[in-house]
């Protein structure tokens, strides 16, 4: 059983960057993609990026060149980096694991946590 837990979340204006970090336990990190999603108000749970065990990292259209995702095994640790924010961000996003996965969809993943609130003002 995999357990995650999300920080790093918080308000920011328009234009600033934040930083998400994911702390994993409970399973052989290297071998899990992780991502993450995200879900606006009223709105499904979307995808935002994953890195796959092997590195390989992976945007939805909406973050590309504005959103890094990054992992680090050593410390079972995943990072989204989340700069030129735009209010359109604001969500609550949520880290996901799955054992060597290569899904961009909820149902492909089979761990997640509980979630931090990003809130971008204008």
């Amino acid at each position: 059983q995999v357990q995650l837990v999300e920080s790093g979340g918080g308000l920011v204006q328009a234009g600033g960057s934040l930083r998400l970090s994911c702390a994993a336990s409970g399973g052989t990190f290297s071998s899990y993609t992780m991502a993450w999603f995200r879900q606006a108000p009223g709105k499904e749970r979307e995808f935002v990026a994953h890195i796959m065990w092997s590195g390989i990292p992976r945007y939805s259209d909406s973050v590309k060149g504005r959103f890094t995702i990054s992992r680090d095994n050593a410390k079972n640790t995943v990072y989204l980096q989340m700069n030129s924010l735009k209010p359109e961000d604001t969500a609550l996003y949520y880290c996901a694991a799955d054992r060597l996965g290569i899904s961009m969809t909820v149902a492909g993943y089979d761990y997640w946590g509980q979630g931090t609130q990003v809130t971008v003002s204008s």
